[in-house]
């Protein structure tokens, strides 16, 4: 995992086992930032690449998905 920003955080998985496991700890990252307007947007760029970032067009406290690839 590697961050991009305060607001978002990128992760590359090389192990399919431990997807749920890395993408739940991005995520525990981003609640703990004190931005409360906005929940979290999770991207898949393309197998093994996700982006988790604050998005305000995500409900405080939800958690959406988009796929990309």
């Amino acid at each position: 995992m590697r961050s991009l920003s305060t607001e978002s955080l990128e992760v590359l998985v090389n192990d399919p086992g431990r997807l749920n496991e890395l993408l739940d700890h991005a995520e525990a990252a981003l609640r703990r930032k004190p931005q409360r307007l906005a929940g979290i947007l999770v991207t898949r760029h393309e197998p093994g690449r996700y982006t988790l970032a604050l998005n305000e067009s995500v409900p405080f406290g939800e958690t959406r998905e988009l796929l990309l690839a």
